[in-house]
């Protein structure tokens, strides 16, 4: 069982990580949740889940819609004490998805002002496994500089490109192969979308 946090920022795509978030719950692992301000707005704009500022209330919400127990905690923002905040506990991989420009600019700037900001950096100087999901287009310089100085630091940058070999009949299936491809790197196996040459 490994420990993974999901950041959900307010980017647009707020399912994909909803998406992933239970696909790594059904595979056994344990996932912290955080949700930037915007994240929340867009998440109950998009899906229409409404979650509290409140932790234990949002975590309450996420273990219903998901099953989950134990496994699946939610931080807030500005809880410095989380054990993720820390290196002498660093959680094994860190997904930001989506993730927006300004939360990536941010990251790639070295700046820790919240929780999500403090996690990202924390897996950078640990060496654990960051993966920044931007949904956004089109880049302009200052975007792809900074994806860039993220990669050159050992992040991953996974834009939210869904693939169309694989004949997607649905939303949920343009979803799946993103989500797909960050399991993926993350070496969770899955069934989510299928492989060229299948």
């Amino acid at each position: 069982m490994r420990n993974i946090v999901v950041g959900i920022t307010g980017a647009s795509g707020a399912i994909y990580g909803l998406r992933l978030i239970e696909e790594l719950l059904a595979n056994q692992n344990r996932v912290a949740v955080l949700l930037s301000n915007a994240g929340r707005q867009v998440l109950a704009y998009e899906t229409g889940l409404h979650l509290e500022e409140d932790s234990l209330a949002a975590v309450a919400s996420l273990r219903e819609k998901f099953n989950a127990g134990e496994s699946l905690q939610v931080y807030t923002m500005d809880d410095f004490f989380a054990p993720i905040a820390s290196g002498s506990s660093a959680p094994e991989a860190v997904v930001i998805c989506p993730c927006s420009m300004g939360t990536l600019g941010r990251i790639a700037a070295g700046l820790s002002d919240n929780l999500l900001e403090r996690v990202a950096d924390v897996a950078l100087k640990e060496r654990r496994q960051l993966l920044l999901v931007p949904r956004e287009t089109p880049f302009n310089q200052i975007h792809l500089e900074n994806m860039l100085r993220i990669s050159q630091a050992g992040g991953q940058i996974l834009p939210a490109m869904p693939g169309f070999y694989q004949k997607p009949q649905s939303v949920d299936e343009l979803v799946d192969f993103v989500v797909g491809k960050i399991l993926d790197q993350l070496g969770v196996e899955h069934q989510l979308f299928k492989r060229w040459g299948d």
